[in-house]
C-alpha cells in the first residue's frame, strides 16, 4: 500500500514531536531528586497525564470544528515553551507545575493527528496504516527516551532540554506543510470550548478505550520504574529499556496492523495482551542485563501488537463526523491508564529493589484483567463488521 506526501509529513511531525517530550523524561526522576523530591517521582509523569486527559474533550472537538491542522498546533507550541521553561525550575513546585502544563501538549496534538490520519486512511486497510502512522511514534518515544541520557551527559541536563525544545519546533514545521482534511472547518471561537457530556466520550468506542486504558496502565510503571531499575542492574543509560523496545516494537507493527485487517482487532488484541503479561512478569523480575533487555523485546512484542489495533478499531466504531471526539475518547483512556499506573508507583514503590518488583507483578494482573475482558467481548459482542472477520 503507497501512502500520501501527507501521511508521511504527520508521520515525521508526530515522530519528531514523541521524540521531544521523550528525550527528558529519563532525566527527570534525577533532576526531582536534586531538587529533594525523590518522593514524588509518580507525580512526574501523572501530573502530564491528567492535563492531557482533561484537554481531550476541548481538543476532539476542535478538531471536529476549527480543524486538525489548529488542534496540533496548539500541542506543538505548549512543548516549545514547557521545555524551555524546564531550566528555570528551582523548587519541587515550579517544577512539578510544569508538567502539569506541558501535559496540555499530547492533549491536543496526537488527537488533532489521529483524526487526521483516520480521514487520509482507506477503511480496509485502516490496521495496516495505523500501524505505519504508530510506528513514527513508536521510533520517537524510543530514540527521544535513548538519547536522552547521552545528550544530557554531553550537554549537561539544560542543554537536553533546549535539544528538546528544538526538536519540537522541527515537529511544527513538518505539521504546518500537513494538508487539512476536514470539510468545512469553521472559525475559532472560544464557545468552542463549552463542552457537554457527548463532547466527552463517544459511547461506540468505549470497548476499545476500556482494553486501552487497563493496558497502559502498565505503560505508566514501565515510564516511571525503568529509569530506576537501569540503576538498580548498574546500566548507565537510563533510557535502556526503551532503546531496545523500540527495535521490536518497530519491527513487528507493520505486521500486526495488517494482521488485525486480516482476523480482526480482538483476536489480534488477545495476542498482543498475552505478551504484555509476560513483559511485565519479566520486567520486574529481572536479575540480569540480558534478561531486562529480553524483557523490553517482549513489551516492544505486546505494543507493537497492541497499539495501532487499538487505533483502528478506534476508527471503525467512531462515526466520521466525531473522528475527533472518537480520537479524543481513546486518548484520555490512555492517560488514565498511564495516570493509573504513574501514581500507583507511590502507594507500592518505596525506592527499593523489592517493592519494584512487586510493582511490576501488579501491571501483569492489571493486564490479565484486560485479557478477560476481550475474550468476554470477543464471546458476547458481535455488534460490529470489524469486531470479526
Amino acid at each position: 500500500m503507497s501512502y500520501s506526501k501527507n501521511f508521511w509529513a504527520l508521520t515525521l511531525g508526530m515522530f519528531l514531536f514523541m521524540t521531544s517530550f521523550n528525550l527528558i523524561i529519563p532525566e527527570l526522576n534525577g533532576f526531582i531528586t536534586t531538587l529533594g523530591g525523590e518522593s514524588y517521582k509518580g507525580l512526574i509523569i501523572g501530573l502530564f497525564t491528567v492535563t492531557a486527559a482533561l484537554s481531550r474533550p476541548f481538543s476532539g472537538k476542535m478538531a471536529d470544528l476549527v480543524g486538525r491542522k489548529s488542534t496540533m498546533y496548539v500541542g506543538t507550541i505548549v512543548s516549545i515553551i514547557m521545555t524551555l521553561l524546564y531550566p528555570f525550575s528551582g523548587t519541587i513546585l515550579f517544577f512539578l507545575t510544569l508538567r502539569f502544563f506541558h501535559g496540555f501538549s499530547t492533549g491536543f496534538l496526537p488527537t488533532g493527528a489521529t483524526a487526521l490520519v483516520t480521514d487520509i486512511l482507506p477503511e480496509n486497510k485502516r490496521g495496516q496504516g495505523m500501524g505505519v502512522f504508530g510506528t513514527g511514534i513508536a521510533l520517537g518515544l524510543g530514540v527521544g527516551q535513548g538519547l536522552g541520557t547521552p545528550i544530557a551527559n554531553a550537554l549537561t541536563l539544560n542543554g537536553l532540554f533546549i535539544v528538546s525544545s528544538l526538536t519540537a519546533l522541527l515537529s511544527l514545521l513538518f505539521i504546518f506543510s500537513v494538508k487539512e482534511t476536514l470539510p468545512h472547518p469553521q472559525p475559532f471561537t472560544l464557545r468552542i470550548f463549552k463542552v457537554k457530556i457527548e463532547d466527552v466520550f463517544e459511547k461506540n468506542v468505549l470497548p476499545a478505550a476500556m482494553v486501552m486504558f487497563l493496558t497502559t496502565v502498565c505503560t505508566g510503571l514501565v515510564l516511571v520504574l525503568t529509569p530506576d531499575m537501569s540503576v538498580y542492574l548498574n546500566i548507565e543509560n537510563k533510557g535502556w529499556y526503551y532503546v531496545f523496545y523500540v527495535v521490536s516494537t518497530i519491527a513487528v507493527r507493520l505486521f500486526a496492523g495488517t494482521l488485525s485487517d486480516r482476523i480482526g482487532r480482538r483476536q489480534t488484541l488477545i495476542l498482543g495482551i498475552s505478551f504484555l503479561i509476560v513483559a511485565m512478569l519479566m520486567t520486574g523480575n529481572a536479575k540480569t542485563e540480558f534478561w531486562y533487555t529480553a524483557a523490553s523485546f517482549i513489551f516492544g512484542i505486546a505494543t507493537g501488537i497492541s497499539s495501532p489495533t487499538l487505533f483502528a478499531w478506534m476508527a471503525d466504531l467512531s462515526p466520521s463526523h466525531r473522528r475527533g471526539v472518537g480520537s479524543g475518547t481513546l486518548f484520555i483512556a490512555l492517560e488514565l491508564g498511564i495516570l493509573f499506573g504513574s501514581i500507583g508507583t507511590m502507594a507500592v514503590y518505596s525506592n527499593t529493589l523489592e517493592s519494584l518488583r512487586n510493582a511490576f507483578n501488579g501491571g501483569a494482573i492489571v493486564a490479565g484483567l484486560a485479557l478477560i475482558y476481550i475474550i468476554i467481548h470477543l464471546l458476547f459482542s458481535k455488534t460490529n463488521k470489524y469486531y470479526k472477520k
